[in-house]
């Protein structure tokens, strides 16, 4: 680094005393430093703004938690699934089993990491590729085109069919094993390769892998059942629904939900990312024979209007979001205005940087997924505000769920999956005939939920 400069502590001398000559700056350090910046930022009339009333309302069940794992795409997959049965057997609540996709999810995520070493032997090891690819190779997070492919290979159980162990509540220790044994097995057949071996002899060798991953997993979750007996009673304690079923025909029987009706719509302003195209994430999956993720890149308020429609036929929708910008966990409230940052360091933080800057900086990605299950609208039909079902329990924010405000939405939610029947004409054909761009693996639209 040419002419590079060190700290003046002179000049720290005088910031010093000028910081403590600021009393904007000696609240703002008294405060923060006894109740964190969230808290100290908070601000109490843009919060009460958040209301709990909405204009349009889907209703579920007991609200859901995912505990110490990131299985928050999974259980926003299944409270949109769960709602449907629900609703058609009359019941006060019900809770589809998130042990169970979470079982296939490690196991084919599992495949496809070796299937990925095995197309990667011939690149360096110190690439980025094969670099990236040693990451995260079965981490907790997905996207819905991921657990549509395990639903439709796998199916659905009920949540007494198949419980969350010890390791589906709290995945760190089960993930910590799994990947460094993953990473085990990279070593072991990019060593076979070098000495020679054909790819039929790694095949094999990574065949008794897989035997390993699956016994791992057994003893970490359970055994996934191959058939269970159902009785569901509705609210005036009738029986509903009797009789032993495969996850499969559970799945048609209770949900009968079409999957395939069921898109991703992203929203991403990037230079490199045009409105209006498909694109798709290079080895992006987890079953390697339903493929990769396709998403149709929309503008942030083309998303709120499918999202709209969605929620009028009463039905709620699957989102995916940067849920930590701006969130107040305890109100249950992600609001641009009700978090001053700004105000509380007395210069820009917050402001001044673009939605498609905050992607190509690596500041904001989408986190969390969560489902949409109301929203407000003002006379014009525009979107106010939006509520949330989370998947934090009960006691998180308001009685289980978050609201967030339409400006939130448009800074910080990134994907929606709706019936590709809420697309227009021309949105629909570019989604079903247009050839994908392909994104690296690394590109912010490959972030995991």
């Amino acid at each position: 680094m040419s002419q590079s400069k060190s700290i003046d502590l002179d000049a720290v001398d005088t910031q010093q005393e000028s910081f403590a000559k600021n009393r904007a700056n000696v609240v703002a350090k008294n405060a923060v430093t006894q109740n964190g910046i969230r808290n100290s930022a908070r601000v109490p009339e843009e919060v009460a703004r958040n209301t709990s009333v909405f204009d349009i309302e889907v209703q579920q069940g007991e609200r859901t938690d995912q505990k110490r794992s990131g299985r928050c795409w999974m259980f926003a997959s299944l409270n949109t699934m769960r709602f449907r049965t629900i609703k058609k057997y009359n019941l006060k609540t019900f809770e589809l089993s998130q042990a169970y996709p979470l079982f296939w999810d490690k196991l084919e995520k599992s495949n496809w990491f070796l299937e990925n070493i095995l197309d990667t032997l011939d690149e360096p090891r110190d690439g980025r590729l094969v670099a990236f690819l040693l990451t995260d190779p079965v981490g907790d997070g997905g996207q819905w085109d991921m657990f549509r492919a395990l639903v439709k290979k796998y199916g659905v159980v009920p949540k007494e069919a198949m419980p969350d162990s010890a390791c589906a509540k709290n995945t760190f220790q089960m993930d910590a094993y799994l990947t460094r044994y993953l990473r085990k097995c990279a070593c072991v057949l990019r060593g076979a390769h070098e000495d020679g071996k054909t790819i039929d002899e790694l095949r094999e060798q990574k065949e008794s892998m897989l035997k390993n991953v699956y016994q791992m997993l057994t003893i970490c979750l359970g055994t996934p059942p191959k058939s269970f007996d159902v009785n569901l009673r509705d609210k005036d304690d009738k029986l509903v629904l009797s009789g032993t079923f495969t996850p499969k025909e559970f799945f048609d029987k209770a949900v009968g939900m079409n999957l395939d009706d069921y898109i991703s719509i992203v929203s991403a302003p990037t230079a490199d990312k045009p409105f209006n195209h498909v694109y798709t994430v290079d080895r992006l999956g987890n079953v390697i024979e339903a493929g990769g993720v396709r998403y149709l890149n929309l503008t942030p308020d083309q998303l709120k209007k499918v999202a709209i429609a969605q929620l009028k036929d009463g039905l709620p929708v699957w989102f995916g979001c940067d849920v930590d910008q701006s969130y107040l966990q305890n109100d249950g409230v992600m609001d641009l205005s009700a978090v001053d940052v700004d105000g509380l360091f007395g210069f820009d933080v917050d402001k001044g940087f673009t939605k498609a800057e905050r992607l190509d900086y690596g500041e904001s990605v989408m986190t969390h997924a969560m489902t949409f299950e109301g929203v407000n609208l003002d006379k014009d039909g525009k979107p106010t505000l939006w509520k949330v079902e989370n998947s934090w329990g009960k006691d998180h924010g308001k009685n289980g769920f978050d609201s967030l405000t339409d400006d939130w939405f448009s800074e910080y939610v990134y994907q929606v999956v709706v019936d590709k029947k809420y697309l227009t004409e021309e949105q629909r054909h570019i989604y079903e005939t247009e050839e994908p761009k392909v994104l690296a693996p690394w590109d912010p639209l490959g972030a995991l939920a």
